[in-house]
């Protein structure tokens, strides 16, 4: 693929998963649309979100490249990434791992899932999860693997942040506890989403500092929830993208989250992950 990248484009190109759009100079929304509720499957992760990672950086690259090959300061190297769930709807960010496609596959979190917690991690740009819904143990995850969250106040809709894996008997895996350990900074935060599996509502969420904003809905003419969502995440990608300009974003997020970058690297092989019956993670 060649620097210039067409938007939307969406992958994989056939039975596509998500869309990437690329709304304003410097901001680009990674779309997920799974089915319904955005179920993170093996080929979510490896054919779609993964790649899409990717294509956006390298589209980034090149937007930096030209900006500095045509003398232009002004947003030079700015960017940032939203990653929202399914945009006709307001019900869902994402429901977690599809059961049925991780079951039996040893190999799942080192080749699949926990490269790509690594990679949002040390992503180059800010990444900002829109929470459109429900956001359900791994969904949970995406959204605290990236730098910040916005969220719906569930005025239209209910929706939760849930680690429900205390619930249905999953040892939870330890790139799951170490992600936990650095974006939930209270100990007794960290004891209501792991060992009691709380539900948090936006306004407990967002007390519980594990969201940054909430997305307020006033008067009518709103289609569904997401949109606000969307408005308020771009509001922010507008305020923070900046900090992407020096080229020093990711390393400086490798080094901040270097002990749990080290737990997301181990062999998870080691850890009884998934129980020995249906369940959702």
């Amino acid at each position: 693929m060649s620097s210039e990248i067409s938007f939307p484009l969406s992958l994989p190109t056939v039975d596509s998963l998500l869309t990437i759009t690329h709304p304003q100079q410097g901001i680009w929304i990674i779309e997920l649309h799974n089915g319904q509720d955005s179920r993170l499957t093996t080929r979510m992760i490896d054919e779609a979100l993964r790649p899409a990672l990717d294509v956006v950086e390298r589209s980034w690259c090149a937007m930096r490249d030209k900006q500095t090959s045509d003398g232009k300061d002004k947003d030079k190297g700015c960017g940032t990434l939203i990653i929202v769930g399914r945009r006709d709807q307001d019900k869902f960010f994402s429901n977690g791992f599809d059961y049925e496609t991780v079951k039996g596959n040893s190999s799942f979190f080192n080749d699949t899932a926990n490269p790509l917690f690594a990679r949002l991690l040390t992503y180059p740009i800010p990444t900002i999860a829109a929470i459109n819904g429900h956001a359900f143990a791994a969904g949970m995850m995406l959204s605290l693997a990236c730098d910040y969250r916005v969220m719906t106040d569930g005025s239209r809709r209910r929706a939760w942040m849930c680690m429900n894996e205390i619930h249905f008997g999953a040892p939870m895996p330890l790139s799951f506890t170490a992600i936990i350990n650095a974006k939930v900074g209270s100990p007794v935060m960290r004891r209501r989403v792991a060992l009691e599996g709380h539900r948090f509502t936006p306004s407990e969420a967002l007390k519980a500092g594990i969201v940054d904003r909430l997305a307020t809905f006033t008067g009518t003419g709103v289609r569904n929830g997401t949109e606000k969502v969307l408005e308020e995440a771009m509001q922010m990608a507008n305020e923070v993208k900046v900090l992407a300009s020096q080229g020093v974003w990711g390393a400086i997020n490798t080094n901040l989250y270097k002990d749990c970058l080290e737990a997301v690297h181990s062999d998870d092989r080691a850890h009884r992950m998934l129980p020995n019956r249906e369940a959702k993670l």
